[in-house]
């Protein structure tokens, strides 16, 4: 059984994408377009992890985090930001997330920092 992860993103291309590259090892359960929308998903969906870019319409990335943290305290969740490094992981300790990465990352620096954070099944 492969571990579900909810992808977050504005960009509908940017969900498929990283969708796309995960969905060997990953069960993609669903994709939201802001953070609003992602708070309910996890709620619905119940992934293992959760992808949120950082700056979204309606609920950014910190933000949604923290909620999604608050809401389910286990749940492993990832930056993924378009933003310099350090202010990336600056965001990333508001919102207690598990990992940030930056959008210009390769596709097995993602795997691989996802790979860490993959819960036992």
């Amino acid at each position: 059984m492969k571990p579900r992860v909810l992808v977050v993103d504005d960009h509908e291309l940017v969900r498929k994408g990283i969708s796309l590259l995960l969905e060997s090892d990953w069960e993609i359960c669903g994709e939201a377009e802001n953070g609003k929308e992602a708070v309910r998903k996890v709620q619905q969906l119940k992934p293992d992890l959760v992808i949120l870019d950082i700056v979204m319409p309606v609920m950014g990335g910190t933000a949604a985090a923290r909620e999604i943290r608050r809401l389910v305290p286990g749940i492993k969740i990832v930056l993924l930001s378009m933003h310099e490094p350090v202010t990336v992981r600056e965001l990333g300790k508001l919102g207690r997330v598990d990992a940030c990465l930056t959008k210009d990352c390769t596709a097995e620096e993602l795997r691989n920092a996802l790979s860490a954070l993959k819960p036992a099944c």
